[in-house]
């Protein structure tokens, strides 16, 4: 099995303990990565330290042009880098190579030209005799917390803006999945200056609670769990660091019978909770909320949009969806699919788990597209996020009812709208308490549009004026 290691300070350096990543289609070892504790996350923000002040003191176009190396790096490794995420967390070859690879290297490109954006300031004219100036200074050392569920893609979305702005980064990977970035680490040492760019593997509650609790840390940004992000914020409580959280999700997707129903059931299925990682997205609109005189055509509909996914080996550029990304999710979601069938939530099609699912992969951590039916918006599986291709239909008859529905959550980070009534559109726009509304697409996250959540969703989102903070100076007696 391949062995991965650690970036720190431009080298790549072995942990004193290693661990084995999982093909989740297989569920069979297939790598090994370091297991990092706290001495290696001391090292990575020490690394990062040291090189933050020449990082920093570099003109923005500098900084634009070690940006667009890694664009070049993209281009040049992207097929390796797609299957290397395939393989490590099941996400289809359909998305991490055609679709994930040319977007990140479109999205460093659009950070290198945000360079200058976060040297700029303001001038402010306090009287005749006296000037107010703004400037933008970097937070110092960011550390960057990243998910499973598109590891090379969050990576980018939080290290290129970082960078962008000055700060010097330390990157933790998800245990879970991590090899992609580690890979990337080795192709991205030949750029950067050493300790720039840093990445630290290991189990969070090791590596990453070091990290944020490091006193050398300027700012952290995580996009993982809820439960995660409240661990996190304790455990950097006494160090008052600024936070971007970007974290669980139980979207609603609503149907109105004025909608395209045909995008509308693509929007519904795999734009949205069947997707080619199954369903573990953030934003998966897994709670379908439907207007009552559509309700069984759309069933119809998703039913037979399911019926058309081909579940397989997520290397196969022929499979549309792959597995849950490891043992400890899969238990997690084929457990809702018994706490469904207890809470009284009616079985429309699915509810398979194991080997029946794709039994030309036994031991992969296979779950079918499942939907269930409820008229409790108060059920479990209603209001817990699952992070798997599972999701609740609930009927609705006016317009106040689905605002009501979409808004009972604690969760705020996404939701749909199909409509053609632009009145109604704007409506739900404004009343839905969610950081983002789509109206008559989903899962469409462009760069140059915040992305993040309300309530137990987070707050803040990745962008280059994110990872700055505005200085201001007073300049008096200027007339003489």
């Amino acid at each position: 099995m391949p062995d991965y290691r650690n970036l720190i300070g431009g080298e790549l350096v072995p942990a004193p303990r290693m661990m084995d990543t999982v093909n989740p289609a297989t569920g069979e070892p297939w790598a090994r990565i370091p297991a990092s504790g706290a001495a290696e996350a001391a090292a990575a923000v020490e690394a990062a330290e040291r090189a933050f002040p020449s990082w920093s003191a570099l003109p923005a176009l500098a900084r634009a042009g070690y940006l667009r190396k890694v664009s070049e790096v993209f281009g040049e490794h992207a097929e390796e880098l797609a299957r290397l995420e395939t393989r490590d967390n099941g996400r289809i070859l359909r998305d991490t190579l055609k679709r994930d690879l040319p977007g990140m290297a479109y999205l460093w490109q659009i950070a290198a030209g945000q360079c200058l954006d976060a040297v700029r300031g303001d001038t402010v004219q306090l009287g005749p005799d006296a000037l107010g100036l703004t400037r933008r200074e970097p937070y110092g050392v960011a550390v960057c917390i990243i998910p499973w569920n598109s590891p090379i893609s969050t990576f980018s979305a939080k290290a290129a803006y970082a960078l962008a702005a000055g700060n010097t980064v330390v990157l933790k990977p998800a245990e879970q999945a991590s090899a992609s970035v580690l890979r990337l680490g080795e192709l991205l040492a030949e750029v950067f200056p050493p300790g720039v760019l840093n990445i630290v593997s290991g189990l969070g509650e090791e590596v990453g609670d070091a990290l944020v609790r490091h006193p050398g840390v300027g700012k952290v940004s995580l996009t993982g769990s809820t439960e995660t992000g409240q661990a996190i914020t304790r455990a950097s409580a006494d160090a008052l660091k600024p936070m971007t959280f970007e974290l669980g999700g139980k979207s609603p997707n609503i149907v109105f019978p004025d909608a395209d129903l045909d995008a509308a059931t693509l929007g519904v299925t795999v734009n949205s909770v069947y997707t080619g990682n199954a369903g573990q997205v953030c934003v998966a609109g897994s709670r379908i909320l439907i207007h009552r005189s559509i309700w069984d055509e759309m069933l119809g509909r998703i039913e037979r949009a399911c019926a058309e996914l081909v579940l397989g080996d997520p290397l196969d550029l022929a499979t549309t969806m792959g597995p849950i990304v490891s043992a400890a999710q899969y238990e997690r979601v084929t457990s809702y699919l018994e706490l469904a069938e207890k809470e009284g939530a009616r079985l429309v099609f699915g509810g398979r788990a194991g080997a029946e699912v794709v039994p030309d992969l036994p031991g992969g951590y296979w779950v079918a597209p499942t939907l269930y039916t409820s008229e409790d918006n108060g059920l479990r599986v209603c209001q817990e996020e699952i992070f798997g291709p599972v999701a609740v239909a609930i009927p609705f008859e006016t317009d106040d009812e689905a605002l009501t529905i979409a808004n009972d959550s604690r969760y705020g980070l996404a939701a749909g709208v199909w409509t053609r009534d632009l009145g109604r559109a704007h409506r739900f726009v404004r009343d839905l308490r969610t950081g983002t509304v789509w109206v008559n697409t989903f899962r469409q996250m462009p760069p140059g549009l915040p992305f993040g959540g309300v309530k137990d969703s987070g707050y803040g989102h990745d962008a280059v004026l994110e990872y700055t903070r505005e200085k201001g100076r007073h300049h008096q007696d200027l007339v003489g």
